[in-house]
């Protein structure tokens, strides 16, 4: 299976860079990831709502040009679709059933997902009705994948 994790924004902080090291080392069993990092817009301290716009139209942009020809995208955002550990490993099996090329996992920047991205998603998924760091987002997105393997195999992984 292949896998694009596509995220705005550089991991910077250690323990970010180590935790998904770890499950990127761990992922290499069940798929060919790779993971690309766009850079996030700079803002003024209190942007306007046209600033952001700008900027999340600049990201989206820049998202779309990564998505590789044929890969089904999931978007992640705030009011999408909730799912349980196994509700995702049964969507992710499903949609292995497709017969896309591949999968692309979509993070946005602090302001989230220009709209053009999310209507490209064949799935909207939220991580929480809570508030986390982007950066988090990615280990998170990462971790689940891992778990949704596992749980599709059986594994003690998973409890």
């Amino acid at each position: 299976m292949n896998v694009s994790l596509i995220c705005v924004g550089k991991l910077k902080e250690k323990f970010y860079t180590q935790a998904a090291a770890e499950y990127v080392k761990r992922l290499g069993v069940y798929c060919k990831l790779d993971i690309v990092e766009l850079p996030e817009q700079r803002l003024s301290k209190n942007p306007s709502p046209g600033e952001i716009s700008a900027a999340l139209e600049k990201e989206g942009a820049a998202i779309r040009g990564k998505i590789p020809a044929g890969y089904t995208v999931i978007a992640l955002c705030v009011e999408g679709k909730l799912l349980s550990s196994e509700e995702l490993s049964a969507t992710l099996a499903r949609w292995a059933q497709t017969g896309s090329k591949g999968l692309a996992l979509v993070i946005g920047g602090s302001y989230g997902l220009h709209p053009s991205v999310k209507e490209l998603a064949w799935l909207r998924l939220s991580m929480s009705p809570m508030t986390f760091p982007h950066h988090l987002a990615r280990v998170m997105v990462l971790e689940q994948l891992y778990r949704a393997f596992k749980i599709q195999e059986g594994g003690s992984y998973h409890k």
